[in-house]
């Protein structure tokens, strides 16, 4: 039987989601590339002492990548460091672990995102020029989350009830597989002008009760595992 030709990839926009050692000198990369979505790859001698990848594949940095290899495990050829983002330090950093987390966790391998690709990218440009103390990252944070939620086809109609336009001075209830509903016992409840202001992208106005909209919405997707990044920003705020 004829072997399976090499497919090669080059120069993809791309950024590297999680890596770690893979046998002795290499490293395996979990990458979200811009036109094939998440990919896994061997990074070959990326653990040598004086490796020049080992500075260029650091995580919520741009780089363009050149890959081959027929299989679900590509290898590395080449890494470009692009630039032009700061590193994320302090809660903005755990912050962008949590969107690499939730790719992680909902995106399939090998299934091109362009728009999510896009939206990430945005995300970590935002993430990048916050202070330390994380003040503004309730907004980067929720605009991406439904960005996902719409890409991975679980976006949530935010103007409708049932059909019917949400009412400012009404209360509705969220269930991730009906999407908004009337009061439900047991629900937790929204107002209406909060769900107006949150399909707007008006997050500073949604802000506590669209942390937990996102949180309903992504606790049914994720299933009993919670994200780590999420307890421990929860216990950062806690503290």
């Amino acid at each position: 039987m004829a072997a399976r030709p090499k497919q090669r990839i080059d120069t993809q926009a791309a950024f590297v989601l999680h890596q770690y050692p893979y046998k002795e000198t290499s490293r395996l990369l979990d990458v979200f590339s811009r036109d094939h979505g998440r990919v896994m790859m061997v990074a070959r001698g990326a653990q040598r002492p004086g490796s020049q990848l080992r500075s260029i594949l650091l995580g919520f940095q741009p780089v363009l990548l050149s890959w081959f290899g027929a299989g679900e495990l590509k290898t590395l050829h080449s890494a470009d460091w692009q630039g032009g983002i700061p590193q994320l330090h302090g809660l903005p950093l755990l912050c962008g672990f949590y969107l690499n987390e939730l790719l992680l966790r909902l995106l399939p391998r090998d299934e091109p995102q362009p728009m999510l690709f896009a939206s990430y990218f945005e995300a970590v440009r935002a993430l990048s020029v916050l202070p330390a103390d994380g003040l503004g990252v309730e907004p980067v944070l929720r605009e991406f989350e439904r960005i996902l939620l719409d890409e991975i086809g679980y976006g949530v109609d935010w103007l409708h009830c049932t059909g019917q336009p949400i009412e400012a001075g009404r209360r509705y209830s969220f269930d991730p597989t009906e999407g908004i509903i009337p009061v439900r016992e047991n629900y937790p409840q929204y107002d209406g002008e909060v769900l107006l202001a949150f399909a707007k992208g008006d997050y500073m106005s949604a802000a506590v009760q669209g942390k937990l909209l996102m949180r309903q919405a992504f606790s049914a997707l994720l299933g009993e595992g919670s994200l780590c990044t999420r307890q421990l920003l929860i216990d950062l705020q806690k503290l």
